[in-house]
Parts: structure tokens; C-alpha cells; sequence
């Protein structure tokens, strides 16, 4: 049985219980596989991303935190948050200086492109491969060894140009 691509926006009503239950599991799974572990604090972090499909700053993910657990230290949710970025579970939105949790499979030479409303501040992610690949190839003709190439765009999303 094949599983559908997550939508690039989700629908306003979908299920996000449901939705971050996935992510959850996939995050799981992913350090198992890995043998990493999911820490607690880990697991936290993940959770304050997935209340919502906006980019949060690291001090946006702590104040999440404190409404649940105690208030860690800031030190604590960078750590966390690096090593889910190392895991593929979290993407950085450098134009916001914020985070995102990620449930796609990633392999380490995927490009991926940022879609950010200008009015929810919901992301999407798409597939960048084709608009990335010229850049990393005249790159690396010029001697440069590129290490990481971050796509951002902002417009409108689907679902706020339907409510006008």
C-alpha cells in the first residue's frame, strides 16, 4: 500500500491531533532506525513545533514548553533542536530565524524549497531539486563546496487566497 504525499498546505479543519500524532511516530521511527535516542526534552521540542504549522523561534518553543513541563533552559531547546535538524525532523526558515517541524523523508542530497504565507504564516515545502541543482553545479565549477542551499519564498496560500 502507497502512501500519499503530505499536502504542501493543510486544509484549515484537517486533523491535527492526528496529524502530529504521525509526525510523532515518524520522528520514532526515524531515531530507531538511526539508533538515536528521542529524548523526552527531544520529544518536547518536537510537540511545541507540531501545535502548529507556523515556524516558531527558539524562545517561542520555550514558552510552549513551560505551559506543559518545566521551563528549560535555552541552551536545552538548542541542543534539541540541533540535533532534530542532524535527524531531518526539523527544518530551519532562515528568513524567520525559526523552526519547523518536518515529517517527509529526506535523504541527505533532497532540496527543498519553503512556501511561506504572508498572511497565516503557515510554511509548505516543496521539491527544489530542479531550481537548486544549476546553482549547487555553477557552484561547485567555481571551487566553492556548497553545504547547504535554503530556498525561501513568500506569497499566499491556497487556503488564505480562498477566504479572500
Amino acid at each position: 500500500m502507497s502512501q500519499s504525499a503530505p499536502p504542501v498546505f493543510h486544509d484549515p479543519g484537517h486533523d491535527h491531533a492526528r496529524c502530529a500524532a504521525d509526525a510523532i511516530a515518524h520522528a520514532e521511527s526515524v531515531c530507531s532506525q538511526r539508533g538515536q535516542r528521542f529524548t523526552p526534552i527531544r520529544r518536547h521540542v518536537l510537540e511545541a513545533l507540531l501545535a502548529s504549522h507556523r515556524p516558531l523561534g527558539a524562545y517561542d518553543v520555550i514558552e510552549e514548553l513551560a505551559k506543559r513541563v518545566a521551563r528549560p533552559a535555552p541552551i536545552t531547546v538548542y541542543r534539541a533542536l540541533d540535533f532534530l535538524m542532524e535527524q531531518g525532523l526539523v527544518h530551519r526558515i532562515e528568513s524567520r530565524n525559526a523552526f519547523l517541524a518536518c515529517a517527509h523523508n529526506h535523504d541527505s542530497s533532497s532540496s527543498v524549497a519553503f512556501l511561506i504565507c504572508e498572511r497565516c504564516g503557515a510554511v509548505g515545502e516543496v521539491a527544489a531539486s530542479n531550481v537548486t541543482e544549476p546553482l549547487i553545479v555553477g557552484a561547485r565549477a567555481t571551487g566553492f563546496a556548497p553545504k547547504m542551499t535554503v530556498v525561501e519564498m513568500t506569497g499566499i496560500c491556497a487556503n488564505c487566497s480562498k477566504a479572500g
